[in-house]
């Protein structure tokens, strides 16, 4: 993983032929007008704070009025707050936890340093339970917190660094909160208010760039076109009735394929974020986001790489491969709820995940208990019921191989004779050849790319209900569907949704299984898996982490209820809303069309096996 840094207009002719790059330097353009707007909206975001103290001090289960009269302070308590949140979380990032963090426990590894949630998403939750009174001394809890913090907001403003480049970063970053997390309500599940926080934002955009749009650089026109064709979408702000896909591919994507341009241009390139590769098109572009860097690895590793995924000498038994369970005719899994272990008998204790896209993911396995594809191939080669290899014997059986001394020598250049054949450049030949299965040529893919005809009407509505009224989005985040968070995309998300045994939801038994407890023995960790990515979906039945789930249906229908505890299941820490969605039968069907258009060619998958044989 790299920054980068974009480079501005072009400089000095040197000679007839030769240019040379160099930033444009420019004085400060948008630092003073930035810094006031935000001086201005955080005494507001203040004032609002005591409002909704006021009204949450006034709430009565026997009044409903009351109750209506507090969600109605929330709602403009947040849309103040989305008015300074790209200032907050880019340069304030510790502090703005305080505001609107998850509603969720969290501790950061490896320490384990323990989070109690707080902000304006804990109070949604509290407001939003079947007795709301009884709530009310921790809703004031939690809002006097929020105010004491935001009527000091603007002192932490005293010296700080800052210039036109970090500022249009902070907007860059926004943007894509907006695109993934803002319009699939992320931050307010239940007020439903995703769409109209998200014309607050790039309502705001539209004055903080102002100074620089007034420059009239070349791409100045189109920014301000496509923002102004953002806000005007917006407009429409029906949570469930929102048109995400006319507004990300008609207006979002081009307003920030511009942003990005304009910014270039004009020599304001800043790149603080390791996944993000703002040189990509837009957020939707394969380039985009660089989790698993595998653009310095050679082609002589990858085809070495493919090649021993499918060699049976590293098992030992000399009989299974890593294709075994994971076949790339079945989008690389096997098909079984449980994959057979060595003894042909028994099953391993999870399904086998599929491996594409797996390399945009920050941890591994379903409990996400180790951090890298080099560790999970070196546990998978060592376990004793899946691979049971030793890597002395490995390492012989390859240098017995002359084509193998060959493959390992042109990989890894400078070593002599058999030298090169060592278990830890098996294990990162693997794990190279893993980190190119990721092919981005779906329906979905290629509609986002300009081709109209891609996705057909129920497709395209089914992407409607994922990103707003099925809340998918808000766990299954774009582009990659998957549990990378935004906009830093710099942690991979576990969920505890109280998976069960059987899809008799009549008759619901919980799955046993403590997933990521089993690493780290912390209360609400018990039964919390990895948000797996989406992408193939269609082709990687069964489902779930005990793959207990043979149909989309069947995992619809489980969500549908509201997990584990939307059954009646005691899951205390469940983090998936018990709220049932509603979904109807044809909405059901759509979701499921839109999942569809997350296949990826066959062709594509085929291939690499008959690429390892040759």
């Amino acid at each position: 993983m790299r920054k980068y840094f974009t480079i501005g207009l072009i400089g000095l002719c040197v000679g007839l032929l030769s240019l040379t790059i160099v930033p444009k330097k420019l004085e400060a353009i948008g630092v003073e007008s930035t810094l006031n707007y935000f001086k201005q909206q955080s005494v507001s975001f203040a004032q609002s704070t005591a409002d909704l103290q006021e009204k949450i001090r006034k709430i009565k289960d026997s009044d409903p009025s009351k109750l209506a009269s507090a969600k109605g302070a929330l709602k403009k308590c947040r849309l103040q707050y989305k008015n300074i949140e790209f200032f907050l979380n880019y340069f304030f990032s510790t502090v703005a936890i305080i505001y609107n963090a998850p509603p969720v426990p969290e501790a950061e590894e490896p320490f384990l340093e323990y989070r109690d949630p707080t902000g304006l998403q804990v109070i949604e939750q509290l407001l939003f339970s079947a007795k709301p009174e009884k709530q009310k001394k921790e809703m004031l809890q939690q809002v006097s917190l929020i105010r004491t913090a935001a009527e000091d907001l603007n002192s932490l403003l005293y010296n700080l660094p800052i210039d036109d480049a970090q500022i249009l970063e902070s907007i860059r970053l926004e943007l894509i909160s907006v695109m993934t997390q803002g319009i699939a309500g992320f931050d307010a599940p239940e007020l439903k208010t995703g769409i109209s926080e998200a014309k607050q934002v790039l309502t705001a955009f539209q004055l903080l760039l102002s100074p620089y749009l007034d420059t009239k650089g070349r791409m100045a026109d189109s920014v301000t076109y496509y923002l102004n064709a953002a806000v005007k979408r917006t407009g429409n702000s029906n949570f469930n009735s929102f048109d995400r896909l006319d507004f990300l591919t008609n207006a979002a994507l081009p307003f920030e394929h511009y942003l990005n341009l304009f910014i270039r241009e004009n020599g304001f390139g800043l790149n603080t974020v390791k996944a993000l590769n703002y040189e990509a098109d837009n957020l939707f572009d394969p380039r985009a986001i660089i989790v698993n860097d595998n653009r310095e690895i050679s082609p002589a590793l990858v085809a070495l790489g493919r090649k021993l995924f499918f060699e049976t000498v590293l098992s030992g038994n000399n009989s299974r491969s890593c294709a075994t369970c994971h076949q790339p005719e079945k989008y690389f899994t096997d098909g079984l709820t449980k994959s057979i272990t060595m003894d042909g008998v028994s099953t391993v204790k999870r399904n086998a995940p599929t491996l594409l896209y797996s390399a945009f993911q920050y941890s591994q396995f379903w409990d996400g208990s180790v951090k890298n594809f080099e560790d999970q191939v070196k546990t998978v080669l060592r376990n004793p019921i899946e691979m049971n290899a030793d890597h002395v014997v490995i390492v012989k059986r390859l240098k017995d191989k002359e084509h193998y001394v060959h493959d390992f020598n042109g990989a890894f250049p400078g070593n002599k004779e058999q030298d090169a054949i060592t278990i830890d450049n098996v294990v990162l030949s693997i794990s190279a050849f893993l980190k190119t299965l990721a092919p981005f040529d779906s329906p979905f893919d290629r509609y986002i790319r300009g081709d109209n005809t891609a996705m057909n009407p129920e497709q395209k509505k089914g992407f409607n209900l994922f990103m707003g009224k099925a809340l998918c989005g808000t766990c299954h985040t774009a582009p990659l569907f998957n549990g990378l968070t935004p906009p830093l995309y710099n942690k991979t998300s576990l969920e505890v949704v109280g998976t069960t045994t059987n899809i008799n939801f009549k008759s619901p038994h919980l799955d046993p299984d403590s997933g990521r407890y089993a690493t780290y023995r912390l209360a609400f960790l018990k039964g919390a898996f990895k948000t797996p990515g989406l992408r193939d979906i269609a082709k990687t039945a069964p489902y779930m982490h005990n793959g207990q789930f043979p149909t989309l249906e069947s995992v619809l229908d489980f969500y549908n209820k509201g997990g584990g505890q939307g059954m009646g299941l005691k899951v205390p820490n469940q983090t998936l809303s018990s709220t049932p969605l509603k979904l109807t039968k044809e909405e059901i069907r759509s979701i499921i069309a839109f999942f569809q258009s997350l296949t990826d060619s066959s062709s594509s998958l085929t291939e690499v096996k008959q690429r390892a044989i040759n």
